[in-house]
């Protein structure tokens, strides 16, 4: 698979890169960053996986969320995708609509026309992307994921239906019941029809409530901001606190006072979460 560098920045001793590429699975070109460590450049580093939220595109995060002085010092690699494919023939909302379409991917495989042909984050993320990933740079297998606010939510269903993949998984301000919130509702009705019993298939809750004991069950940690404007209509997280507590899940749930939903909270806690990851990463 050829890969076209769009841009490259030193960044803390490492490389911040942007690159497009064809996607199989969403059948469109698509765009990642990385930001590859100074250690990178003697051998080979483990991956973090980060997922952005609605509207964002891979420079969001790379640019605004004060990750990488952290990973260069860990020595951890940092890949972000889009949030959903781009491009000539890619279906958008007929009303320009910020919560769905182009930029509003929900990570999932759409089975509905016209979005199933390009609507395919989750195999994209989970398959595709890591495949490209490891082929191209001194990374190793040991991954871990996160995300914010639908990267959020997007990163905590890849984990859990993809829990032999990831070492750990962590989240922002995350949608964790969309099939009972108007972002998530809106979204899987058009991505994938009628059917709520699918929808389950992506929605962390009812992801984590159907896991039995022995299912392998990867550490997550969670930071939400109390003074968040869609924390009770959108985002319930008083949910996941309950469905963990009965699944017996190893979640660590931070309610940070004070903090909203922008860059600012992420930045503030962004090294929490990248020490997290860490401590799995090297094991």
């Amino acid at each position: 698979m050829t890969l076209e560098l769009v841009s490259q920045n030193r960044s803390f001793g490492g490389w911040h890169k942007q690159y497009s590429h064809r996607s199989e699975s969403t059948g469109c070109d698509m765009r990642f960053a990385v930001y590859l460590p100074p250690q990178a450049e003697t051998g080979k580093v483990p991956v973090l996986y980060w997922l952005s939220g609605l509207t964002c595109t891979d420079e969001n995060f790379m640019q605004k969320g004060g990750a990488l002085k952290v990973a260069a010092k860990l020595g951890i690699a940092i890949v972000a995708p889009d949030t959903s494919p781009r491009g000539q023939g890619v279906p958008d909302d007929e009303e320009g609509a910020y919560d769905f379409g182009l930029g509003a991917g929900f990570y999932l495989n759409a089975t509905q026309e016209p979005w199933s042909k390009h609507y395919r984050m989750f195999d994209y993320v989970v398959t595709e992307l890591p495949k490209l990933i490891e082929r191209h740079f001194p990374v190793t297998s040991k991954k871990a994921i996160s995300g914010h606010s639908m990267g959020g939510h997007g990163a905590m269903t890849v984990a859990l239906k993809s829990s032999d993949q990831y070492c750990s998984v962590s989240a922002f301000s995350p949608i964790v019941n969309p099939v009972n919130c108007p972002w998530g509702q809106k979204a899987f009705l058009n991505y994938l029809g009628n059917d709520r019993e699918s929808w389950k298939q992506y929605d962390s809750c009812e992801l984590m409530s159907a896991l039995s004991p022995n299912d392998k069950k990867i550490p997550m940690l969670v930071d939400q901001g109390t003074l968040d404007n869609f924390l009770v209509d959108q985002l319930q997280t008083r949910t996941l606190e309950q469905c963990a507590e009965v699944a017996s899940y190893p979640l660590e749930l931070r309610y940070q006072e004070g903090y909203d939903h922008s860059y600012y909270f992420i930045a503030s806690f962004i090294e929490d979460h990248l020490r997290f990851h860490h401590q799995y990463l090297m094991k």
